[in-house]
């Protein structure tokens, strides 16, 4: 056979000749790219750590809602009922403590057996109060 090379039975075998150009090609590459990393330490972010200018932690409200539909913040009940939607307890507490520091952290922790319309009253409590640093816990 012309060009064949192979032998009679067709196999050429593992060419390794062709896996060392392949493996060099990617050696060169990965040479010339390691040089362009940039490292963190030249940026200049300041991160957020939690601590005031003071130097003291910033303590998060947490206001915790249980299967009942009562709520409480930081273990103190706050608001009548299941019945009583306005939470005027609730929203002259956070009202305070907006007033003092208005970048206070407020978690609001719902049990997994809280009603959604119980979390919409304490999200409207805590729109009332102009909560600005929000999160669930």
């Amino acid at each position: 056979m012309a060009g064949g090379g192979g032998g009679e039975d067709g196999d050429f075998g593992f060419q390794i000749a062709p896996m060392v150009d392949v493996v060099f090609v990617l050696l060169l590459f990965f040479m010339a790219c390691a040089g362009q990393n940039i490292t963190e330490g030249f940026l200049k972010v300041a991160l957020p750590s939690g601590v005031t200018e003071t130097g003291a932690p910033k303590v998060p409200i947490v206001i915790d809602i249980d299967s009942a539909g009562n709520v409480s913040v930081n273990n103190e009940p706050k608001g009548g009922g299941k019945n009583d939607h306005e939470l005027s307890q609730l929203t002259a507490d956070l009202t305070r403590s907006m007033e003092s520091d208005p970048e206070d952290p407020v978690i609001i922790r719902p049990s997994m057996e809280a009603t959604h319309e119980r979390v919409i009253d304490v999200l409207n409590s805590c729109r009332k109060a102009r909560v600005k640093n929000l999160s669930f816990g």
